[in-house]
């Protein structure tokens, strides 16, 4: 299950899935993953629909927010055409609304607030005291670890290399073996240099924050999708932008799940730099259905 391909390639494969074409007005077509298999991944399409929005909105305008529902799960089969709504430009906001949508059927729906940059008044929650990512093994190395865990059935789905470096502090939660509170500290990054563009790396922070958040939920029920014993969908999906930041180098994403019953679970995660600055936070709440056994 070893990944063989180069950070470069990956990255690079990376910046191609979210830079999407124009093909009209306020119309964006965004690509396939290359070897997709099944279900689009949800941070690709939240990531894609930024994307398209950003290229309406003046530069000088930063998204500091989006809210997504999602409606229905994506093909890998087929690209994802997004349309915008250009609802509000005002002297400091501006606000717009993306539909997404396969074979002319909307997957998703998301609105984007961006603002001027302002000064003001300023205090964030203190980064938690956790492992150093140079410590630590990431999801390649932890999937070979935990191989015999894993259903005969997924195991080509498992092994599909992530185009992120992900490197989780609590290996056995992340597993679905230890439980324990619901809550879990993941490092990420981009495996090698990205654009100095901020717009890419505000789209590459919003393709990572569907890795992990849903999942803190099933922590304390010691439950995983690498096990194969739940069914879950990301149902909808929020992320707020504090500051400035770059991807290619190592972020910590704090994630917690304040609740979970009748059948969905409720997330909530924040995002810090190596120097503990507090720059992004998201919340989602997501479908979880435990597997019956067979046999």
């Amino acid at each position: 299950m070893s990944d063989d391909i180069s950070p470069e390639d990956r990255v690079a494969g990376l910046l191609r899935l979210l830079d999407v074409e124009r093909v009209g007005d306020d119309a964006f077509r965004g690509r396939r993953k290359p070897g997709g298999i099944g279900r689009v991944y949800g941070g690709q399409v939240i990531a894609q629909a930024l994307a398209s929005a950003e290229r309406t909105v003046d530069p000088d305008r930063e998204v500091h927010s989006l809210h997504a529902y999602f409606l229905r799960g994506g093909s890998e089969d087929h690209e994802i055409d997004f349309t915008i709504a250009r609802d509000f430009d005002g002297g400091s906001f501006s606000n717009r609304r993306v539909v997404a949508s396969q074979q002319g059927t909307p997957i998703l729906n998301l609105t984007a607030s961006f603002h001027k940059r302002e000064s003001g008044v300023g205090h964030a929650m203190a980064m938690p005291e956790v492992a150093q990512p140079e410590d630590l093994l990431n999801e390649t190395q932890l999937r070979d670890k935990y191989i015999d865990l894993v259903p005969q059935e997924m195991r080509s789905l498992v092994a599909s290399a992530r185009l992120l470096e992900v490197k989780p502090t609590n290996p056995a939660a992340w597993a679905g073996l230890s439980g324990g509170e619901p809550a879990l500290a993941t490092w990420f990054r981009a495996p090698a240099a990205l654009p100095d563009d901020p717009r890419v790396h505000r789209a590459v922070l919003a393709y990572a924050t569907d890795y992990s958040l849903l999942g803190t939920s099933t922590v304390p029920h010691k439950l995983s999708w690498m096990k194969g014993d739940i069914q879950g969908a990301s149902l909808d999906h929020a992320v707020w932008f504090h500051d400035d930041f770059r991807v290619d180098d190592w972020l910590l994403y704090v994630t917690d799940s304040p609740w979970a019953g009748r059948a969905r679970g409720f997330n909530r995660g924040r995002i810090y730099t190596r120097d503990r600055r507090l720059i992004a936070e998201s919340a989602q709440e997501g479908l979880i259905r435990v597997k019956k056994k067979v046999g």
